[in-house]
């Protein structure tokens, strides 16, 4: 008998690997990916339950379970740990981020920003979106580009696809033995149905009295940053503020800085300060990025900086591109569409030098898109105005000075 027994223990060991060491394991319904920095899984559902767990971001996990908005996942290690849905991102979602990602590598800089304090960088330009990435207290960022989005939860796909439906049973009713009579003709509206289907005034009234009109949806105002190791996401606007010297931020008159570039340096003694070209807009939600610029210029008589040239009441859109010896900017155009006026910089004199249309910008908040926040419509051509029409615009703009 005893010389069996080794026999018998092997085959019980393979059994044992057969059946996963004695542990069933669900199967998975779904898949998604850790979208914060470092996404803790618990081991129930109520939040005071201990970490078992946690994935980094873009983590691939498969989906076990789902309750209500917490799911069940599961890591690479085969450990599994309760989460809430909007923490995770689809395979979709993870797509448009690298997207996102990539593009922004590609943009020109609006110039450096930095924060406070501790910010969020989040997927999406919405507070619900994951927040992937820190910017840390005094760390500074590049600004490519600025959105306006409504303050709600975006519309998602689920992670789980639903179960398709069962086709319901269709019973035919059995034919009469004995067919049925035609049925009657339905009579003739009145000949004042219309204003009997009216609803009178008074009516009307308290209808409208107890439906008060909708209100606008708040918006939130977001940049898309980059930091240095080429990482890009969202971050709400008014946490930032631009890197630009307090010597120059001091005229911004109440007005945010959206972008600030330096067009060359002058030697005062044994400093050497900057000129400087800026945009800015005022407050309200706006789909443009900049309603005025602005060039400072150092003065060596006064030893301070003073204003070469301003423009104010326009629609700007960026980027602003810079090269040397003049600049370039995307206004709207009173013919309608957009145009890239260019400007001539030397000797702290500021001149027009030419415009074309703007070129076609792609939407940042994913592919390219004539709709929607982020979107970028290529202007109308210009050349083809009446010379009446382009000395009004030439008399436009000077006026706004």
């Amino acid at each position: 008998m005893w010389k069996f027994l080794p026999v018998a223990l092997f085959l019980s060991l393979i059994g044992w690997v057969a059946c996963g060491g004695g542990e069933s394991r669900a199967p998975a319904i779904g898949e998604a990916y850790a979208g914060p920095a470092n996404l803790s899984l618990r081991k129930d559902i109520p939040l005071q339950s201990p970490v078992v767990a946690a994935a980094k971001h873009g983590e691939q996990l498969e989906i076990v379970r789902r309750r209500r908005r917490f799911v069940l996942v599961r890591t690479a290690r085969g450990v599994e740990g309760w989460t809430e849905d909007y923490l995770l991102l689809s395979a979709d979602e993870i797509t448009a981020l690298q997207d996102v990602e990539r593009r922004a590598r590609q943009m020109p800089s609006q110039g450096a920003a930095s924060t406070y304090e501790m910010l969020n960088v989040h997927t999406q330009p919405n507070r619900f979106s994951p927040s992937f990435l820190q910017i840390k207290k005094g760390e500074k960022v590049d600004v490519v580009a600025h959105v306006s989005a409504p303050r709600t939860a975006p519309p998602r796909k689920p992670l789980i696809p639903p179960r398709p439906k069962a086709a319901a049973l269709v019973r035919k009713r059995p034919e009469p033995r004995i067919p049925l009579p035609p049925m009657p003709s339905p009579p003739s509206p009145p000949a004042n149905w219309i204003e009997l289907s009216k609803t009178p005034p008074e009516v009307q009234q308290q209808i409208d009295a107890s439906h008060p009109a909708a209100q606008p949806v708040p918006q939130d105002d977001w940049s898309l940053v980059r930091n240095a190791a080429g990482e890009s996401g969202w971050v709400l606007t008014r946490r930032l503020f631009m890197a630009i010297p307090d010597e120059v931020a001091q005229y911004a008159e109440g007005h945010r800085i959206t972008s600030y570039f330096s067009l060359g340096d002058v030697r005062d003694g044994g400093e050497v300060k900057h000129e400087w070209l800026w945009t800015t807009i005022g407050g309200g939600d706006h789909q443009y990025d900049f309603d005025s610029f602005r060039i400072f210029t150092w003065s060596l008589r006064r030893h301070r900086y003073e204003t070469a040239y301003i423009q104010r009441n326009v629609e700007g859109y960026f980027p602003v591109l810079v090269r040397p010896g003049g600049f370039s900017l995307c206004l709207a155009s009173s013919g309608g569409g957009r145009v890239r006026r260019s400007y001539t910089f030397a000797a702290n004199m500021v001149r027009a030098s030419g415009q074309q249309p703007c070129e076609a910008a792609e939407n940042v908040l994913g592919s390219p898109s004539t709709s929607g926040p982020g979107s970028r419509t290529p202007a109308a051509p210009v050349g083809n105005r009446s010379l009446y029409a382009r000395l009004k615009a030439i008399a436009r703009r000077w006026f706004r000075h």
